[in-house]
């Protein structure tokens, strides 16, 4: 059973209401027939009905099952727009502006998840909107997670016929999100993309933090902060498995590692890659995906208060039905 499928299985054993805010994109309307059809998710989707529908029906997709809630004719539009003034007033925000953006479907979306009363589990978006779209009203109305200094994303890559790595399946992070981190930040990084590891494919994280050196084969400020990043990982979780610096090549390759980096205790199967700064790990999941034909879900986010995931522009409506099950997946342990 591939990653995909056990991921929608175990999203079956308790089902979770997922909001899509793009509702009128044609890749989110089959990615929600999908859903509908293999049961593992409700769906809302937001925005205008007749419109959804008109999209839907000239596209022979089914949607019928999935609820439609429009702001503009919502009954809880006031309240949302209340919810939202009084989030923000501290911040400048007015009760005018905080109508307007009640009407915006990211935001409605984001007030249905903040809004226990609606029983609303997560929320995909990023088909559409760019991720500062979809993460901005995701901290403004829901914040951090508990214990969570910073909100970083990650992919999920499934290598086909692969021997590394947990059989071909990776946590890149981050690949998404926060463009040079620190040494604290991306210490941050490491230890949220462990958890989601574990929480998402269920077996032991072992994490590298890369480089383009291995155990002191060069040293600049580049590498420095990444040995000092792995430093402040194995104080804060000592019983982590994690090792840096390290080339890929020594972080994923047991026979390379007995070369560059025999003192490692990944030995070369680490399984969790922690890049350190966004243009590597962004071209990084990139190559991979194109050339190695690799499944990439994501960008998946972590650190906020509820499961909230950003899409790629290029996603296809299996990509998004995808990251609905991941979606519903988290929403279980959240």
């Amino acid at each position: 059973m591939s990653f995909i499928d056990e991921i929608k299985q175990r999203a079956k054993q308790q089902i979770k209401t997922i909001v899509l805010p793009e509702a009128e994109d044609v890749r989110i309307l089959k990615a929600t027939e999908i859903v509908l059809n293999e049961k593992y998710a409700n769906i809302i989707l937001i925005g205008n009905k007749e419109k959804i529908e008109e999209k839907a029906n000239t596209n022979n997709i089914k949607i019928e099952g999935a609820k439609i809630v429009d702001p503009n004719n919502s009954d809880d539009y006031e309240r949302y727009a209340n919810l939202l003034y009084e989030l923000r007033k501290n911040k400048g925000m007015t009760i005018e502006k905080a109508k307007e953006l009640t009407k915006d479907p990211v935001y409605f979306g984001m007030l249905m998840l903040k809004d226990k009363d609606s029983k609303v589990d997560g929320l995909v978006s990023g088909a559409v909107h760019s991720t500062s779209d979809t993460l901005r009203p995701a901290l403004q109305i829901l914040k951090t997670a508990p214990n969570t200094k910073l909100v970083s994303a990650f992919f999920v890559m499934v290598v086909p016929d692969c021997e590394y790595g947990e059989s071909g399946t990776f946590i890149f992070g981050d690949a998404g999100l926060n463009e040079n981190p620190g040494e604290t930040e991306l210490a941050e990084i490491a230890i949220s993309s462990s958890k989601s590891f574990k929480q998402l494919v269920q077996k032991e994280p072992k994490v590298a933090m890369l480089s383009y050196s291995t155990h002191g084969s060069a040293k600049s400020d580049l590498t420095e902060k990444v040995i000092s990043a792995t430093k402040k990982v194995k104080e804060k979780e000592p019983n982590l498995k994690v090792d840096g610096e390290l080339q890929l090549d020594a972080a994923i390759v047991p026979e390379i590692a007995k070369m560059k980096a025999p003192t490692s205790e990944l030995k070369g199967e680490a399984n969790v890659l922690i890049f350190p700064d966004l243009n590597a790990g962004n071209i990084g999941y990139k190559l991979v995906q194109r050339l190695g034909k690799a499944e990439a879900y994501g960008p998946l986010c972590q650190g906020i208060a509820k499961p909230v995931n950003d899409l790629s522009r290029g996603c296809s409506s299996d990509d998004v039905a995808g990251v609905i099950a991941i979606t519903a997946v988290q929403a279980q342990s959240n």
